[in-house]
């Protein structure tokens, strides 16, 4: 292995890209050398069994594999030596390996513009695996999905051009828009079509659980082995849309949503009379004020933390909860704006199911425009953009929203217009699907193009399942698509010219440049 290097997230040093003993998502070099020896083992793996059958099994250590590798999943050099193992003794069960493992460096010493489109590639890949996850843990798997890994693997570690390159970034964003709905019918066929809710911000007195990240499944069984001991649930991050779907409601442990976005856990947590749970990412470096109360479980690891294996028994994570006790009396926390609750819930199927009275609304001139205003949060300068450019929006247009981005203005009171709130959270990263089912049937309803509504889609980034979102509206053919804080370190001068000039990709500058320019286009 060479020295670290990696710029796949947007908060890369310098904007270029993470090099020396730690990267600034607190990732030590020895790790991210690591998590590069296991995508170089799972394109070895690949490239022996593209186009080839290799089972569910195989299947299943890529997914996990790309997963592992996704920005703040996975801390813990010891559990990723343990998944390169597992890639190889995958290889030797196969037997049938006829290419040796894909040196990482090679990639990131190409040719700048090879780099960019395989970089891209290979960052889609890592988002999409996520998805994937989360819908093959509930039984549902999609053959086409889970062959393009192989394929998109392959290419990265092949030989071609940028001609070549181009059509597989396109197919990574269609493909990834096949396993966004795969998701949505594993979430919804399991837990029901999710319905709006107001959610409070307030901390009941009593022991609680906070559980963080995006997986429906660990919540559900969190809630299972909690019914009757006397423990509340709340939700953190991306899991906040889990409030939202009927099958979740359910359980009356599960009260409200704890703090803020995931780049504020460290000052949020601080303290914290109460366990933690990381289902996914975003895990941040563990404080000490905090240390002796992060469990972890599915691909996420942090070192020393406690890691709830396949049993899924959170008898540890329950009993420290008990130990803890939580508040002393209830906890009145807000959002960044002041709120004391937010909504969420407003997936396709609530927001189609009052299409004729947001068709209604748009043609008698009470909605003149929708933004779609969502992404990843994160710590960087900048993303008060996002705040401004709600508050900023004219009084007579809508904000979707997804993702965690929304908590720099979900909290705000907008007010509403035909009885719909302005702002309308449509659920995780994921649910991207939501806003494209919703912009195709508007579309259908005006009898126009995407491109031709009074839709303007603005989009904040952080990791690389930011990355497969906006591959999928790409490949929709979906135009003039703001982008921020910053332009990706791995976009080169070339391939984002070649972005703007077939789709019209713009970095954001300010809420009122931007705003000008988009109401008067």
């Amino acid at each position: 292995m060479g020295n670290m290097f990696c710029f796949q997230c947007e908060q890369t040093a310098g904007c270029s890209g993470c090099t020396g003993a730690q990267g600034v998502c607190g990732k030590k070099e020895d790790t991210a050398l690591l998590q590069d020896e296991l995508t170089g083992a799972l394109i070895g793996l690949a490239r022996d069994f593209y186009g080839r059958d290799h089972g569910a099994s195989a299947d299943r250590v890529i997914i996990e594999g790309l997963f592992t590798t996704i920005t703040n999943v996975n801390f813990d050099s010891e559990d990723i030596r343990r998944r390169i193992d597992a890639v190889r003794a995958e290889r030797s069960r196969l037997t049938a390996a006829v290419a040796g493992e894909y040196d990482m460096n090679r990639l990131w010493r190409d040719d700048e513009d090879i780099r960019s489109l395989k970089s891209l590639i290979l960052f889609g890949l890592r988002g999409m695996a996520a998805y994937a996850y989360h819908a093959l843990v509930l039984g549902y798997t999609d053959g086409e999905v889970n062959n393009f890994f192989y394929k998109g693997l392959a290419v990265v570690g092949g030989t071609f051009g940028m001609d070549e390159l181009l059509p597989v970034v396109m197919e990574t964003g269609k493909v990834n828009l096949k396993c966004m709905e795969l998701l949505d019918r594993a979430n919804t066929e399991t837990y029901g079509s999710p319905v709006p809710v107001t959610v409070p911000l307030t901390i009941e007195k009593g022991p609680f659980i906070v559980i963080s990240g995006h997986d429906l499944r660990d919540l559900q069984l969190l809630l299972e082995q909690t019914r009757g001991k006397g423990i509340n649930v709340y939700t953190h991050g991306e899991m906040l849309p889990a409030h939202a779907y009927p099958k979740l409601k359910e359980y009356p442990q599960l009260k409200g949503n704890f703090g803020t976005a995931w780049q504020n856990q460290q000052k949020e947590f601080k303290d914290i009379p109460a366990p933690v749970l990381f289902t996914t990412n975003c895990l941040m470096p563990v404080k000490d004020s905090y240390r002796d109360r992060v469990f972890t479980t599915e691909v996420v690891a942090y070192p020393d933390m406690v890691h709830i294996d396949e049993e899924k028994d959170f008898t540890p994570v329950i009993e420290k909860a008990l130990e803890l006790g939580g508040y002393a009396e209830d906890r009145v926390m807000t959002g960044i704006n002041g709120g004391t609750q937010v909504t969420t819930g407003f997936a396709h199927g609530a927001v189609l199911g009052a299409a004729d009275k947001v068709v209604e609304a748009v043609k008698s001139g009470a909605i003149s425009h929708f933004f779609l205003v969502g992404g990843c949060d994160g710590a960087k300068p900048g993303r008060n953009y996002y705040t401004e450019f709600v508050k900023q929006a004219p009084k007579d247009s809508m904000i979707l929203t997804l993702a965690c981005g929304k908590y720099r203005f979900n909290d705000l009171d907008l007010g509403s217009i035909g009885g719909l709130p302005r702002i309308m959270d449509m659920g995780q990263c994921n649910d991207a699907y939501s806003a494209v089912r919703v912009a195709s049937a508007l579309a259908e309803a005006f009898g126009c193009g995407v491109n031709d509504l009074p839709l303007s889609i603005v989009l904040s980034w952080y990791e690389q399942k930011a990355v497969c979102v906006l591959l999928s509206l790409l490949s929709l053919g979906i135009k003039n698509i703001y982008i921020g804080p910053t332009l990706p370190a791995f976009l080169s001068q070339n391939v984002l010219n070649v972005l703007v000039e077939q789709f019209g990709i713009s970095p954001i500058s300010t809420p009122e440049e931007d705003l000008k320019k988009i109401l008067n286009r």
